[in-house]
């Protein structure tokens, strides 16, 4: 018989899109999904099963289908429809995790456990690494928010896998998720048509786009490459960082630097208008930027993203549509200016000319270089 393999928080668009996919792979004989609400996108011929994973309802669940993979999706920043506010998503980000870790330990068939987490737990400071890795501890541990919730899911994953070393666990790190159907806080921010930072800042960010995190769940639930189940933590994201001005460039959208205290002022105004969730856990990374490792990702769990980071964006933004102002535009403006605020060069002097040979003159030079 093929694996049997339940998904949890299948009314959101992301796990809808693994439900999907992961029923392709012939070594699957049936997928279970799972969720409080009804989904409202197509599952295929996965079987819904409406669920809270808060209630102990969830272990019948596991029991009476025998299943062997668990893919734990529902840990997230937003809500769905009708699933409530802040509070009820916290809820089901760690209680509904104890609940179905305490489900999966009782459960004698579950041999792989998978588990979506963010790189949002390494948090974001000044004194941040360059590159985090998966072994490197948060210089400034989350306050609240999602990321908060993250850090305590992570906890939890790691006493289930003390207490049953026969299952396979592993914990997936997401950098931020973009892509043309991108459900996130940060989507929320790229969509304002001007984007507030913090002046003084320009944040290195990472992006994984939505294809290449339904492809790296289907590799880590059966991890078909090597017909071994990788355990372990393992941070996913797409090659190369953008600086925060360069995504504003490549969406054709005018920025708004402004002070710490007011980008504060700012996004407790925009959460409280129900614009978008600007939590003080973005504001940091807007502010501090994050880079992490992916080398486990290649080496050991063998997955190499289709999408570059600037790739990623790429199909974000042109899915979007064009901002206020055409990106070549601005980014030509934004090269004049820069090209006024620094000082003249010093001239040379006349009394000793030189001159230059036709192969090293200053032809397809930038405008700062000088030829040699």
């Amino acid at each position: 018989m093929g694996k049997v393999v339940l998904v949890t928080g299948a009314a959101r668009p992301l796990s809808g899109r693994f439900v999907r996919r992961i029923q392709r792979e012939p070594e699957v004989d049936r997928v279970i999904a799972v969720d409080a609400v009804p989904p409202r996108h197509e599952l295929g011929a996965a079987e819904f099963v409406r669920a809270d994973i808060r209630q102990p309802m969830i272990a019948k669940v596991l029991a009476q289908t025998s299943v062997d993979t668990v893919v734990h999706l529902d840990v997230s920043a937003t809500t769905t429809i009708g699933s409530g506010g802040r509070a009820q998503v916290k809820e089901t980000n760690v209680i509904g995790t104890m609940q179905l870790l305490g489900a999966c330990q009782k459960a004698p068939t579950v041999r792989r456990l998978v588990v979506k987490s963010t790189t949002s737990v390494y948090g974001a400071a000044p004194r941040d690494p360059a590159v985090f890795t998966e072994t490197m501890p948060a210089k400034s541990l989350p306050s609240g928010g999602f990321a908060k919730d993250a850090v305590e899911v992570e906890g939890y994953v790691r006493g289930f896998a003390r207490r049953r070393p026969d299952v396979a666990t592993a914990v997936l790190r997401f950098a931020n998720i973009l892509g043309p159907h991108a459900d996130s806080p940060l989507a929320e921010f790229f969509a304002l048509p001007v984007l507030p930072t913090v002046f003084g800042y320009d944040p290195r960010l990472q992006f994984v786009h939505e294809d290449d995190v339904t492809e790296v769940l289907v590799r880590a639930s059966l991890d078909a490459r090597r017909g071994t189940l990788n355990s372990g933590t393992f941070n996913i994201a797409g090659d190369g960082v953008l600086l925060l001005s360069q995504t504003a460039r490549r969406l054709g959208k005018p920025t708004v630097p402004v002070l710490l205290p007011a980008v504060t002022w700012i996004g407790r105004t925009l959460r409280a208008a129900g614009v978008t969730d600007f939590s003080r856990e973005q504001i940091r990374l807007l502010t501090h930027g994050r880079v992490v490792d992916t080398r486990q990702m290649r080496e050991t769990l063998g997955f190499v993203p289709e999408y570059t980071t600037a790739g990623t964006f790429h199909d974000f933004a042109r899915s979007r549509g064009p901002g206020l102002l055409p990106p070549e535009r601005l980014a030509q403006a934004v090269d004049r200016l820069t090209a006024a605020a620094l000082p003249a060069p010093a001239p040379e002097s006349v009394s000793a000319p030189v001159s230059v040979p036709v192969s090293e003159s200053a032809e397809g030079a930038g405008p700062w270089q000088t030829p040699r």
